[in-house]
């Protein structure tokens, strides 16, 4: 990866206030899950242009937020969790079974735990769930698309969480919402020594 890693420890201190690494966060059934310590820090918006994670997404198709997120990350730099990573790499099984062009939601990928839309334990705060509105020229506003395509990410992401259609919470109805779940992925950096990487 071109972006360097940066530790919680090492995350300027306004940035930490909203990140908040290290911290539990309690899911709807009250289960507490640790937020993410290692981030990638992304210098500019091209930069994330020019970022490819996987043969078919960039960075920026996981990081665009609106006003709803906290003024510090949406800044540049922004610290984004290495889990994202693994995000792109999960769409990118579907993007190939699917044949075409997938679309994330702006706030649909990663936001912080300071996002306006940050309730319970998101697994949007761990950078490893994306809100997807289309995909090739089919929006994702029908019963019988969003579970066309639920179907797929099912059978083609090992371990992914679809929500179901419906209006209530903890479901969607005009989006396709794919995760895969509570994902620490912790890279080796080089300055410890190794060249492989660790997931937790």
């Amino acid at each position: 990866m071109p972006l360097p890693l940066v530790r919680a420890d090492d995350l300027p201190q306004e940035v930490r206030q909203v990140l908040r690494p290290g911290e539990r966060l309690q899911d709807r059934s009250g289960t507490a899950h640790v937020l993410p310590s290692s981030f990638l820090r992304v210098d500019s918006w091209n930069q994330a242009l020019e970022t490819p994670l996987a043969a078919h997404f960039c960075l920026s198709e996981l990081i665009g937020v609106d006003v709803r997120e906290a003024p510090p990350a949406r800044a540049f730099p922004r610290y984004v969790p290495c889990a994202v990573v693994l995000l792109a790499t999960a769409l990118e099984l579907f993007r190939l079974e699917v044949g075409t062009f997938v679309h994330v939601a702006a706030n649909g990928g990663y936001r912080s735990p300071g996002h306006a839309l940050s309730r319970h334990a998101s697994r949007h705060c761990w950078g490893t769930a994306a809100n997807i509105y289309r995909i090739g020229d089919t929006y994702l506003d029908s019963r019988e698309e969003i579970e066309k395509y639920a179907a797929i990410a099912r059978r083609v992401i090992p371990g992914a969480w679809v929500r179901p259609y419906g209006q209530e919470d903890g479901q969607a109805d005009d989006h396709l919402h794919i995760d895969i779940g509570y994902t620490a992925f912790e890279p080796v950096a080089e300055r410890d020594g190794g060249d492989a990487t660790e997931a937790g």
